[in-house]
């Protein structure tokens, strides 16, 4: 496997099959950091900034516990939660940048891997729009690829998407591609399909030009892109379910089990 932070090109698809279909296709590129390089990478970078404003930029605060602190030593925290007591040697995230100082992330997902290069397990960190966030622990029992794993939704992510549904997730680790696809199904059966499928760039600031420009304020457009697929959604008739807010704004949950709260979160929901 190839190791190391990298820039992926590629796509976002979304396709709805029930009640009536809906499909969406956006051009997007996605961050790989090693959360080790994080700070190397904002010191050696012109365009690309670690805890600070840049053109692109990765803060601790926007992911994990949302108070700034080491994100691998949250990682690794969150895995022991479902018995992985194995040293991690690294863990590599895949997410949008802040672009200009903005970001909206509804997933970014965490690989972590053994000493021996294994993959330890998946934590898959789901964000809505009310501010809320929940991180499924999943373990990696098998060396199979692409990676086959299923959680119960636990988190309201859409109005237009009942919360009694499973995620069944198909995982291509991250190489000279990465694909992330996401089964989403109700007692009836398949309901949603969501996929990233990447192709590995390194990091440079030319790439973070290059990509500044082929993708402009894509992060604004996503969020954009949310509210305008929502109204597309109710001109077509489909269902609105109802909002009700988390008991804490962060939780995590180990594929399976019910969800998780830490302490410290409590006190600022």
């Amino acid at each position: 496997m190839t190791s190391g932070s990298a820039i992926y090109r590629g796509d976002v698809i979304h396709r709805r099959h029930r009640p009536k279909a809906h499909r969406l296709h956006y051009r997007v590129f996605s961050l790989l950091v090693d959360l080790d390089e994080l700070p190397r990478l904002g010191n050696r970078l012109k365009l690309f900034g670690h805890n600070r404003f840049a053109l692109f930029s990765v803060h601790d605060r926007d992911h994990g516990k949302l108070d700034g602190g080491n994100l691998k030593s949250w990682a690794i925290d969150e895995l022991a939660k479902a018995g992985i007591d194995d040293t991690i040697a690294r863990v590599e995230m895949l997410c949008y940048p802040r672009i200009l100082g903005y970001v909206f992330n509804p997933l970014t997902v965490y690989f972590c891997y053994r000493g021996d290069g294994a993959l330890a397990a998946i934590l898959y960190e789901v964000c809505n729009t009310f501010k809320e966030r929940l991180t499924y622990i999943i373990p990696v029992t098998d060396d199979t690829r692409p990676v086959r794993q299923r959680a119960q939704k636990q988190l309201y992510v859409s109005p237009f998407i009942p919360m009694g549904c499973e995620y069944h997730f198909s995982i291509a680790p991250p190489g000279e591609t990465v694909s992330v696809r996401i089964n989403e199904k109700d007692s009836e059966g398949p309901l949603l399909f969501a996929a990233f499928n990447g192709k590995r760039h390194a990091i440079s600031d030319r790439a973070f030009l290059s990509a500044f420009f082929a993708y402009p304020l894509m992060t604004v457009k996503i969020i954009a892109g949310i509210h305008l697929e929502a109204i597309r959604l109710l001109l077509k008739g489909i269902p609105v379910f109802k909002h009700r807010p988390s008991a804490s704004r962060v939780q995590s949950v180990v594929a399976g089990g019910p969800p998780r709260r830490d302490r410290a979160d409590e006190a600022d929901a």
